[in-house]
């Protein structure tokens, strides 16, 4: 990760700007960001666009990802999340609509975790 980039000042600012907080100012990380290995441990990610952002490897447990962007590609191989992120990225799983077999095997058995997460009632998922 680049070390003249202070990430802390960013996310920062960024959680500013989500809350409507003076000071704050919209961050999205450009394609190809280089966060890989980031300690993002409880960063305020709501709103975010993640999705060109090589996350490999990178902690992203107790950070707020609300409503942002976070890609399936290999750059989010070996994320370090928590069980509420976890339960999060189950849920919204669980919330496609697919009518393949195996799709509903896997929905059922992760179905009871998935409705742990905070915004399970917001996925239809009561």
């Amino acid at each position: 990760m680049d070390s003249n980039i202070d990430l802390q000042k960013i996310l920062d600012e960024h959680g500013k700007w989500w809350r409507g907080e003076p000071g704050g100012k919209r961050y999205s990380c450009p394609v190809g960001a280089n966060l890989r290995g980031a300690n993002l441990r409880g960063a305020d990610l709501r709103g975010a666009d993640l999705s060109g952002a090589d996350l490999r490897g990178a902690d992203l447990r107790d950070a707020n990802l609300d409503f942002s962007c976070w890609a399936l590609w290999c750059g989010t191989n070996h994320v370090k999340v928590d069980k509420k992120i976890a339960a999060q990225l189950a849920a919204h799983f669980c919330a496609v609509d697919c009518d393949d077999i195996d799709y509903q095997k896997a929905r059922k058995a992760i179905l009871k975790f998935a409705k742990t997460s905070h915004r399970a009632s917001d996925l239809g998922l009561e």
